[in-house]
């Protein structure tokens, strides 16, 4: 036989203060849908167009092979940040997830040093590097600004204004310079294989094997690494303490 069931059940103790949440592993991305974001979408395909105009010019106004204007960095990283913004775009039209950060990063990452070089060094009548083509009037300097003005800022918009916060890691910082360091081996080597006294021998002055030897290009990429390893964590810093601009649906 079974005990017979009480009729009046006695309360159970209340739990001291407020019930708490487990932590969980899944993010709230993966509940919480993201929506649709047409003027960011819109925003992103202006901006690849933009890139995509600047490379088109640089590649029509160059007078030689087409070779050459794409195997500049600010060329090749401008192509990876248009393909980056295009991407981006379909997917805040179609309220899919976001790219990921450490993608996402190193283009914002690559068109800003490639900006900062040609500003600082390349355009900058008081550097030791400066090149007399960087200010020079013509197609190519109209390309030159929208390559290394008009798209990082728009890049840095988009990071700033329309990209949540918090997506970038300090390991991170040290991956992306695998890109330039295998840019180092491709123009040293390109270099290598073309005949002495070849025009564009050398892609940029600081990176001029006849003019500074080996070991002056080395000692010029040992120091732009670690300014762009530098402008890498910046960068995670920067995204670790602003404010997210999310909040407001666009």
């Amino acid at each position: 036989m079974t005990a017979p069931i009480p009729r009046d059940i006695p309360d159970l103790p209340a739990v001291p203060g407020p019930p708490k949440l487990l932590p969980s592993p899944v993010p709230a991305t993966a509940v919480v849908p993201p929506v649709r974001r047409p003027l960011v979408a819109t925003f992103r395909l202006l901006t690849a167009l933009l890139a995509l105009t600047g490379i088109t010019i640089e590649l029509l106004a160059g007078g030689g092979p087409a070779t050459n204007p794409l195997s500049h960095f600010t060329t090749q990283s401008s192509i990876l940040l248009a393909l980056v913004m295009l991407a981006s775009a379909r997917r805040a039209w179609s309220a899919r997830h976001p790219l990921s950060g450490a993608l996402t990063g190193a283009a914002l990452l690559y068109v800003t040093a490639a900006g900062l070089v040609h500003h600082l060094l390349l355009a900058n009548a008081a550097s030791p590097f400066a090149t007399p083509d960087s200010t020079g009037p013509g197609w190519h300097t109209v390309a030159a600004h929208l390559l290394n003005t008009a798209v990082p800022v728009a890049a840095a918009l988009d990071w700033l204004l329309l990209t949540a916060p918090g997506r970038l890691h300090l390991r991170q910082a040290a991956a992306w310079l695998l890109y330039p360091l295998a840019y180092l081996t491709f123009s040293l080597g390109r270099g290598e294989l073309l005949i002495p006294g070849t025009q564009d021998r050398y892609l940029y002055p600081f990176l001029d094997v006849d003019q500074h030897g080996y070991k002056g290009v080395l000692g010029n990429a040992l120091l732009l690494g670690l300014a762009l390893y530098a402008l890498g964590v910046l960068l995670v810093a920067l995204d670790h303490i602003r404010p997210n601009p999310l909040r407001r649906r666009w």
